[in-house]
């Protein structure tokens, strides 16, 4: 039994810290994102209402159907509501029956409010894999922003630990009086500088894990990581498309572009509804009716009165009520007339609204064309100058080292081979997230493969 439960405490101990470890890809934000995100389950809630209006628009095709039950004692003067004769006496009447209407033409409006229907659940649906794709961006910024701020704290440490061995390798050099004190000085100064960027690094490195860990919906901050993975520049072939073949590509899937086509039939099916308004209305109706009297009646052939049977009477004192109603509109008001022009004007607006989708699409494509194109000339520049500082740097340490340069100079070769570094992450990470972007809208999805 003591084996058992010690088995049980090391598993589930295992199980804590497998948890904590955990390190989260780029794949499994982007999937528990669309999964737990607050706004796409609220706008998978509005979709539900959407489809229930489609069981809405079908049911008007469906005639109704409504049944009545009705009891009633009066005493005193009263009206026998079979008979129709006035008396005195104490009586009881029960009553009941059911209906039905069914509407047989109404300028093809309850079949044009169906379509409308359908139309908006897949309009709704456009609008939720719309938001989707934000968040999948987003996710993705937010990511590259984690994998930058860490890759920036790793230099800043490997640039301290340089320094450090300078540090040490100047206190010998003062110590046997081959360099000045202030030399030591130069350098210390220079640990502490490094030092501070190591603190700030960490804290944007933590600052980034929240704002990733808030758009997935995760609180628990403190156990929150991404996967320590050093990533190169993608290989990708996207910019053997012009950015008139992307954006073309773009408009026949991008989901906002969809959303917009489908709120054109959406405003062109509420103007078929208002012209419907226009032409008659044809329906028909059935009423079954029955009822019940206390009340003696009166048989003229014996000359008696007797009360018949609760049965008895509701078969022989039923009806049945049947009929259509045709119902043409000639004149309310404008009402009819300035509803259509309003729908006109919509389906219009909704037109508009389409192109202007469009070119904010074909500006958005053509500048994410250029800022890859920018950001990699940045990126292979910041390279270059980064080989260049290096070079310079070991040439003024290897001056240093011999005391042919002085301490403040050489900490200034340092502090521009750190600039360097830090560009070149900053340069590769815009241009990793803009390469990514580029490819989103050519219909690629978000990979760091």
């Amino acid at each position: 039994m003591k084996f058992k439960l010690t088995a049980l405490f090391l598993v589930l101990a295992m199980g804590i810290l497998s948890a904590q470890s955990k390190k989260w890809t780029l794949q499994e934000c982007v999937e528990y994102a669309v999964e737990n995100n607050l706004s796409i389950e609220q706008f998978e809630l509005d979709l539900q209402n959407i489809q229930i209006d489609e069981s809405d628009a079908l049911g008007n095709f469906l005639p109704n159907l409504n049944s009545r039950v009705s009891a009633t004692g009066n005493r005193g003067l009263s009206a026998d509501p079979i008979t129709g004769s006035n008396f005195t006496a104490g009586i009881f009447t029960l009553g009941g029956g059911f209906s039905s209407n069914v509407n047989l033409f109404n300028g093809m409006q309850n079949k044009n409010r169906m379509n409308r229907a359908k139309l908006s659940a897949i309009a709704g649906q456009y609008r939720l894999d719309d938001l989707k794709d934000d968040i999948r961006l987003n996710v993705a910024l937010n990511y590259l922003d984690v994998l930058s701020n860490k890759e920036s704290l790793k230099v800043a440490q490997a640039q301290y630990a340089a320094t450090e061995q300078d540090l040490n390798r100047t206190k010998e050099l003062v110590e046997s009086g081959v360099v000045p004190k202030g030399d030591l000085l130069d350098i210390e100064a220079t640990a502490a500088g490094q030092e501070q960027a190591i603190v700030n690094g960490q804290n944007q490195v933590l600052i980034s894990l929240i704002t990733l860990a808030q758009l997935l919906q995760i609180t628990d901050y403190e156990n929150f990581d991404i996967a320590d993975e050093a990533f190169e520049i993608p290989p990708s072939d996207i910019l053997n498309n012009s950015a008139k073949s992307i954006f073309a590509k773009a408009v026949d899937f991008r989901n906002d572009i969809k959303l917009s086509e489908s709120n054109v039939s959406l405003a062109e099916k509420d103007l078929d509804i208002s012209k419907g308004a226009r032409y008659p209305t044809l329906s028909a109706f059935f009423n079954y009716n029955t009822s019940y009297s206390s009340r003696k009646q009166f048989d003229p052939a014996t000359g008696t009165s007797s009360r018949l049977d609760l049965i008895d009477q509701l078969w022989l004192f039923d009806g049945i009520t049947y009929g259509g109603q045709l119902s043409i509109p000639i004149f309310n008001g404008f009402s009819t007339r300035n509803s259509i022009r309003r729908s006109q004007i919509n389906v219009e607006k909704a037109k508009v609204q389409l192109e202007q989708d469009k070119l904010a699409l074909e500006t958005t494509v053509n500048q994410a064309y250029a800022n890859v194109n920018t950001s990699f000339s940045a990126y292979e520049a910041a390279e270059k100058t980064l080989e260049a500082r290096r070079l310079a740097y070991q040439y003024s340490k290897e001056r240093f080292d011999v005391g042919l340069m002085n301490s403040f100079l050489f900490s200034q070769a340092q502090a521009r081979v750190d600039n360097a570094e830090a560009d070149v992450i900053r340069t590769k990470y815009d241009y990793i997230f803009r390469l990514k972007v580029l490819e989103f809208y050519f219909g690629i999805p978000i990979s760091l493969d």
